[in-house]
Formats: C-alpha cells, sequence, structure tokens
C-alpha cells in the first residue's frame, strides 16, 4: 500500500458484481468494531447493488464497511495464534503496509487451526504508522468487501482492534509475479506461462474499469500480481485505488501516488487519473514479462536504467526485437505472438492517454496470441526434446512463496522535478 491518500476523508469505490469471500459466512462484528481507534466521521462511498449506473453513490460509514456480510472479523488473538504468534518462521514478505504472515484457521470456525490443517491464509499486519494508514487499510477493505472476480484476491477477513490492523487473505502460493520475473528462480517462467499471467492480470483491470461505477486501481506492478498454484493470476492490495470520474467529468484529480517507472506521464505531472493511467501500467509489466527486467534499475547504465526509454526503439521493429527479450526464455517463443505483445505494449505506452487502447481491446489482443495452446506445445518439445521453430536470441544467456517490495509512495510532479521518485 502507498503511505498517502489525496487530503479528502471521503473515497469514492464502486462495486459491480457482490460475492461470498473464500471465507463463506460472517460472524458478529460487534467484537472488533467496538474497540476501533479510528474516527467515527471517515466515510466512503458505495453504490447500492441494484445501481443503474445513473445514481450517485451514496455515503458508507466505517462501521457500515466493517460490517460487510461478505467478510469475517478476526480477533487479533485468533490471528496471532494462527500464524504462531507472528513467528519469524511465518513471515512470507514485507511491504511498506508491514509484514505479511502464512497462517492456518479453521474453515468452519474461522479459529486459529494446527499448522498444515484447515485452511491457509496470508495475514497482513499493518505498521503502526497512524491516520493515513488507516485510511489505506479501510480502502482495501471497503473494495474488496465489495469487490469479486477470479482476477481479484479474496478478502476473507479483517482485525481492528485497538491499534492493531490486519487483513486475512486467500493464500497464494506461487507469490507475486515480480519474485518469479526478476529473483533467481530454479525454473523460468516459459512464455506460455508469462502470456497466462498477462491475460489474467488484464481481466481483472477489465473488470474494475468495466463495472457500474469504475474503478481506477492506480497501483498496477509485478509486485501486486499474486499467483495461485496453476499461475492464475490476481489482483492485490487495493489501498490506492479510486472511484474513476462519474458525469461528464473526463479524469479524477488527485494527489499523484505511484510506483517508480510504472505511474502514467500525464498522471504524475498533472494528477488527474483516468482509466488509462491504468493501461500505462499494464504496458510496464507487458514489458517485464517480454524482458525480464525491471522497471526500473539502477544496476544497469544509461538509458537501460528505465525499462520504457530502453526498449521503446525496438518494440516495433520484427528484427530487433530479440535484442529486449528476456535471455532466461533461450529464445523459446513465438515470435508473432512476440510482435503482436510488444506492439500492444508500445500502444498501452502512448504519451497521449486517449491513444491507448482500453483495457477490453488489450485483453482482446492477448487472448488472440491462444498462449494455452503456446504453452502446451512448448512444454511436449521440451519433454520430448523436439527443437521449436523459434527465434534464438544471439544475446548470451545470463542465468517463491509471497515477499512484497516496498510500497507506493507519493511521486512528484514533472513539473518540479524531472524524474519520478
Amino acid at each position: 500500500m502507498g503511505n498517502c491518500l489525496d487530503s479528502s476523508a471521503k473515497v469514492d469505490t464502486a462495486q459491480s458484481c457482490l460475492g461470498t469471500s473464500a471465507s463463506g459466512t460472517s460472524k458478529n462484528s460487534s467484537k472488533t468494531s467496538s474497540s476501533s481507534a479510528a474516527p467515527s466521521t471517515l466515510t466512503i462511498s458505495s453504490y447500492s447493488e441494484k445501481s443503474n449506473g445513473s445514481s450517485l453513490p451514496t455515503p458508507r460509514t466505517e462501521g457500515e464497511i466493517l460490517s460487510s456480510p461478505n467478510l469475517n472479523p478476526f480477533s487479533f488473538i485468533e490471528l496471532r495464534n494462527a500464524t504462531r504468534n507472528f513467528r519469524p518462521d511465518s513471515l512470507l514478505g514485507e511491504g511498506g503496509f508491514g509484514y505479511v504472515f502464512k497462517g492456518w484457521i479453521n474453515e468452519t470456525t474461522f479459529t486459529a487451526a494446527k499448522p498444515g490443517s484447515g485452511m491457509v491464509v496470508a495475514v497482513k499486519k499493518l505498521k503502526p504508522e497512524g491516520f493515513q494508514g488507516h485510511k489505506e487499510w479501510l480502502t482495501e477493505v471497503n473494495y474488496l468487501g465489495q469487490l469479486y472476480h477470479p482476477n481479484l484476491v479474496k478478502l476473507i477477513g479483517y482485525c481492528l482492534e485497538g491499534e492493531n490492523r490486519l487483513l486475512v487473505y486467500e493464500f497464494m502460493p506461487k507469490g507475486s509475479l515480480e519474485n518469479h520475473l526478476f529473483r533467481r528462480g530454479p525454473q523460468p517462467l516459459s512464455w506460455g506461462i508469462r502470456m497466462k499471467v498477462a491475460i489474467g492480470a488484464a481481466r481483472g483491470l477489465k473488470f474494475l474499469h468495466e463495472a457500474e461505477s469504475q474503478v481506477i486501481y492506480r497501483d498496477f506492478k509485478a509486485s501486486n500480481i499474486l499467483l495461485d498454484a496453476e499461475f492464475n493470476a490476481k489482483l492485490s492490495d487495493f489501498g490506492l485505488a479510486k472511484a474513476g470520474p462519474t458525469g461528464d467529468r473526463t479524469h479524477v484529480s488527485t494527489q499523484v501516488m505511484g510506483t517508480q517507472g510504472y505511474a502514467a506521464p500525464e498522471y504524475v505531472a498533472t494528477g488527474r487519473l483516468t482509466a488509462k493511467s491504468d493501461v500505462y501500467s499494464f504496458g510496464v509489466v507487458l514489458l517485464e514479462l517480454l524482458s525480464g527486467r525491471r522497471a526500473v534499475d539502477k544496476t544497469k547504465v544509461g538509458v537501460e536504467q528505465n525499462l520504457v526509454d530502453w526498449t521503446k526503439p525496438y518494440l516495433g521493429d520484427k528484427r530487433k526485437l530479440f535484442r529486449i527479450m528476456d535471455t532466461k526464455l533461450e529464445g523459446q517463443y513465438p515470435q508473432k505472438s512476440a510482435y503482436t505483445a510488444a506492439t500492444l505494449a508500445l500502444q498501452c505506452l502512448s504519451p497521449e492517454s486517449k491513444q491507448r487502447p482500453t483495457m477490453s481491446t488489450v485483453l482482446a489482443t492477448l487472448e488472440q496470441l491462444d498462449a494455452p495452446k503456446t504453452a502446451a506445445r512448448i512444454s511436449q518439445s521440451e519433454q520430448q526434446g523436439v527443437p521449436l521453430h523459434h527465434h534464438r536470441s544471439p544475446m548470451r544467456h545470463h542465468r517463491s512463496p509471497l515477499n512484497l517490495t516496498p510500497s507506493a509512495s507519493p511521486l512528484p510532479s514533472h513539473r518540479s522535478s524531472a524524474c519520478v521518485h
């Protein structure tokens, strides 16, 4: 999560599909709400389940958000027991929000279970950083307590007790996309898996953008894309999400937040947020999938430090594209599909936001690549030792559970700095 939202105490959110969480039924929420130290005046807007798309959002108090029938309130003691007292060997990762621990709960009673039994969950524990952290925590509860989609991570419940703020999610055994792309592991992601991840993430964004009341994710990046056991992608961390513009408005004006290298240039420069800001971020992640390089890499020299700047000259050239393709793929990718994906990334990264495609168009293009069949052909060829008809890069070859990176942070305007920090 980021460490700052805009100064307004109201945050718009959207609902286009309600669904029960992975946990099933809800328990009485009185045990946690009574001990909340958060201001009672904080309200977040919501939308009625039967919204006709033209109705205005109705205010939602903190109490209403926390009493969602789709979420289960937990006591701090329950989560402490579920994670074995937040022991170091239960730690999955650390981010700007706080620490993430692996835990076990009973699927029926939602009480702590013995390790290896019951439902495996991921428990995120907020660092005590004051009111702003609470607002982002509440924003995430509000969104994930209402929105349900196969490509959004499931929020099972929460804990709000005194200064303790925790979130309980479904456990994603393959961790984050960031881990698989950038950290040394036994097996690099194949081309087919990379396209499967891109398609899943695109479906998640499309769902948010096309909700009855649009949601702008605002922090789309590799570390926020989590993978289940079959490498299905799910978007996580909704602390920076914002409701899209309504009526005749073309954008939402907000304090600039995001992660260096992923934020759209016009948003950084003006603070004007649209769904096309997410499309730009998707283009950056698509480049990361193609190249195996981070959006920003200070270990590189010159223009190669910025992935977008480095790759742009090659994306539209079939003969030069191999120069930016991930060497860990060892040439095992279909040239035509790679070029289509590169061209799509280039469109997403257009300096003019209006020229970027919608996520619906992005998804349709990716689905046409027929990634599952490509993955099957690659797997079968590898097992049989039959070479594929592919492009082998002449460049030399270089030779994971949930781990989080530092979260998004306020980004200065281009008007005051040429760099995004």
